[in-house]
């Protein structure tokens, strides 16, 4: 074999050296390719991973519905419980209200219809009285009747009170009572007293008209006072004269001037348009009315 020579020898070197790095090179980069590779591979599998997991089916979107049904069902029952208890409450307390309101004026009612009926009586002796007896020597029976019958206005004349009735009415309170017959009988009792009201103001005017200009011009006054004296009324003097065994002389004023039909006209049309119509229809229905309320008010409520 021939012998190389030296710069043979370093060529061979040399060769050798760059295969040595060229393949050193390759396989790093191989070798990094594949780690991403992997690399990628791993992300996609943790990303299907991440995808599955957060998809939900029909039956979790039904369990959600039912459970927000029910949560938003149960506020509005609650709310409502709440407020038909609130309402309840408002109702016994104005039932109470009511019930001592309308108590009170039937006692009242009763008390100014026996005095109706007192004044009826009154004017009735008065008309028998004025159509043929003497007017100049009248006897302790004329003088206390005439009072009666004609000056016997504030004691028979009824005035309900009608606070609670009126905030039943005007506040729509009346919607806490769930009775019908007692909303029906609570509108009956509010048109009782306003017929009751329209009464008074006919009344009045009959009085204005007739009544007063007859005791102007025929009453004796010095009795009236003398009666009254001791007495905060003269209607409490008169009932301690109407007891006693005491004659306090009555004079009629203008006996000549007096017109017995006149006066026997004028009594009969108040006594019977007036003080006998009132105690019969007016009055004796707001009775009627006011003791069915009670009685509907007590059964319901339990009220004495």
């Amino acid at each position: 074999m021939t012998d190389k020579t030296d710069d043979e020898k370093i060529d061979e070197l040399n060769n050798t050296l760059s295969e040595n790095l060229s393949e050193n090179s390759i396989q790093p980069k191989e070798t990094e390719t594949k780690e991403s590779n992997k690399e990628a591979k791993n992300m996609e599998v943790h990303h299907h991973s991440h995808s599955n997991h957060g998809k939900k089916n029909w039956k979790h979107y039904f369990w959600e519905f039912l459970m927000l049904f029910l949560a938003i069902f149960s506020g509005f029952y609650a709310h409502y419980q709440l407020e038909h208890k609130l309402e309840n409450e408002w109702a016994k307390e104005l039932a109470k209200s009511f019930y001592q309101e309308i108590k009170n004026d039937s006692i009242t009612a009763r008390v100014k219809g026996q005095n109706k009926l007192k004044q009826e009586a009154a004017l009735e002796y008065l008309i028998s009285y004025f159509r043929d007896s003497s007017l100049t020597n009248v006897p302790k029976e004329f003088a206390i009747n005439f009072i009666y019958g004609l000056n016997f206005l504030s004691p028979t004349q009824f005035e309900p009170r009608t606070v609670i009735l009126d905030q039943l009415s005007n506040s729509g309170s009346l919607r806490y009572f769930k009775n019908e017959e007692f909303q029906n009988l609570a509108g009956d009792l509010n048109i009782a007293i306003k017929n009751i009201y329209y009464r008074h103001e006919l009344e009045l005017e009959i009085r204005l008209q007739y009544i007063n200009p007859l005791l102007i011009k025929h009453y004796d006054y010095n009795f009236h006072n003398e009666i009254r004296k001791e007495s905060k009324t003269i209607f409490d003097g008169l009932a301690a004269y109407e007891r006693s065994m005491e004659i306090v002389p009555f004079h009629l004023n203008n006996p000549n001037e007096i017109d017995r039909k006149s006066i026997v006209s004028i009594l009969s049309f108040y006594n019977e348009n007036v003080v006998n119509t009132t105690q019969k229809i007016q009055l004796q229905e707001y009775i009627e009315i006011n003791a069915k309320l009670l009685k509907l008010l007590r059964d319901d409520y339990n009220l004495k």
